[in-house]
């Protein structure tokens, strides 16, 4: 499968709706296994954002949002709040959420076996705040404007030129603003050729040096830690998985 419809199909749609919205009964349904990893990105925002230095009225940016959880997490914090993901059926899904609050989806039990669940959107979240779009994280609109905050869980090692989206970002973050990365490092050449790798290669620096290095001086790290997450494919095949997250303060 090319890399250009790896995310469009409803297999996967699928697992990244349970993965972003399901509850643990929902995700986990046994009595043991790694439970801290449930709603990844919801903990990626509650893990990292200081909300006490938003400004009133604060605008947020969530790159790679993929179905929209974190982007509707933000919502409870910022004012307007812009999802990006090159995935068409992952937005037209978020966009979805937007309007009904709910959607129902399939989620695989094992073979050709499923069973229905829906995706909600906590009622307290205002989702009029939100806006889902289709775009590019290496080339974003001209006047997509400037944040306050700006999300981009697991999208580094997904990017053709990753180095080409950190350069960018000193433009779209305002003072004093904050930046939110997470990242897995699963560099797959099918994705991002070697030679644009952040870190994984016997001769290079590591991950989170390797992206100080290319936000310069124009921010500060505040602070990184280990996040994992699972992603559920059936009832008895998951993927466990511990990103590397960074909060930074923009300069």
């Amino acid at each position: 499968m090319k890399k250009d419809n790896f995310y469009e199909t409803n297999q996967l749609l699928s697992e990244y709706l349970l993965f972003h919205y399901g509850d643990l009964n929902d995700t986990l349904p046994y009595d043991f296994g790694p439970k801290d990893s449930i709603q990844f990105p919801q903990r990626c925002i509650s893990e990292f954002l200081d909300t006490t230095i938003l400004p009133k009225n604060a605008k947020a940016l969530d790159v790679g949002c993929a179905v929209g959880s974190s982007t509707f997490e933000l919502a409870r914090y910022c004012e307007n709040v812009i999802g990006i993901d090159y995935s068409k059926s992952f937005i037209d899904a978020a966009n979805a959420l937007k309007k009904d609050g709910k959607l129902d989806y399939a989620k695989k039990i094992c073979g050709r076996i499923y069973e229905n669940s829906t995706a909600c959107i906590p009622t307290e979240i205002d989702r009029l705040r939100v806006k889902f779009e289709v775009g590019d994280a290496h080339a974003l609109r001209d006047d997509i404007g400037s944040f306050n905050v700006v999300m981009a869980g697991n999208l580094l090692c997904r990017l053709h030129d990753p180095r080409k989206f950190l350069k960018q970002l000193s433009d779209l973050i305002a003072i004093d603003g904050q930046l939110i990365l997470t990242t897995p490092m699963t560099w797959l050449e099918e994705f991002t050729p070697a030679e644009n790798w952040l870190g994984g290669l016997p001769t290079s620096e590591n991950t989170l040096d390797a992206i100080k290095s290319e936000l310069n001086d124009n921010f500060e790290l505040i602070s990184y830690k280990n996040i994992p997450f699972l992603i559920r494919e059936h009832a008895r095949k998951f993927q466990w998985s511990i990103a590397q997250g960074s909060h930074w303060r923009r300069l």
